[in-house]
């Protein structure tokens, strides 16, 4: 059977492995250890981490996850032990694209990929090619290109761009950005969105690429649209 994603899980139960295998065949589910740089996913990659491994923290396998070649473009999820606030930005500034509070099962990791996951069909799903300026999104493969030039971004960062793009000259705030793409109750901390909106315009301008967001003091944050040429 053709899989078109990968699930990687830190030292996973037997029962989450099969319950995962059993509701979704279409995945390809296994445990993540040391050998991370010897996956090979022929789709998306989603990595579930806890926040204590038995050798070594959860926020040094995210880095570790970042660095490596075959895993460093995946979606990241920490899985954390508490709600701290603190543990949040942690996990976030590690690498993380986002968190849920364990223990996870597979129904909550199911949840948490159907998030993202595209619905076919759907009357808001987005269009698949987007541009603003140079700067041009091809949501089909999960690339950004600016002047032609293939930008790394991760998949955080590709989300919060297409956002802005689909929606200029609106602003959005905190709250509304948590909200509005693919974020659920459990990140409740409005300044994790200054971690998102700070990885996105480093990661724009560490490449060449124009920071295109404007702060709004006490609203949020505004792509705006680009004079029409003349």
């Amino acid at each position: 059977m053709h899989h078109h994603a990968t699930v990687l899980i830190t030292a996973p139960p037997a029962a989450l492995l099969r319950g995962l295998r059993q509701r979704r065949p279409d995945l390809a589910v296994a445990p993540l250890d040391e050998g991370v740089a010897e996956v090979a996913a022929s789709g998306p990659t989603w990595c579930f981490v806890d926040w204590l491994l038995p050798d070594r923290s959860g926020l040094e396998m995210v880095r570790t996850l970042r660095e490596a070649r075959a895993t460093r473009d995946s979606h990241i999820t920490m899985v954390l032990e508490s709600a701290e606030p603190e543990d949040k930005r942690r996990a976030l500034r590690a690498g993380a694209d986002d968190y849920l509070v364990g223990p996870l099962n597979a129904e909550r990791l199911l949840e948490r990929l159907a998030t993202y996951e595209a619905k076919p069909g759907a009357p808001t799903a987005p269009r698949q090619r987007l541009s603003h300026g140079e700067l041009v999104l091809d949501l089909m493969a999960h690339q950004v290109r600016y002047q032609g030039r293939l930008l790394t971004l991760r998949p955080n960062e590709l989300r919060l761009l297409a956002y802005f793009v689909q929606h200029p000259d609106q602003v959005f705030s905190r709250a509304a950005l948590i909200e509005r793409i693919g974020k659920d109750d459990e990140v409740s901390d409005e300044r994790t969105v200054d971690v998102w909106v700070g990885r996105l315009r480093r990661a724009l301008v560490a490449q060449g690429a124009p920071d295109p967001l404007r702060t709004v003091r006490s609203a949020g944050y505004v792509l705006d649209s680009l004079p029409e040429a003349n």
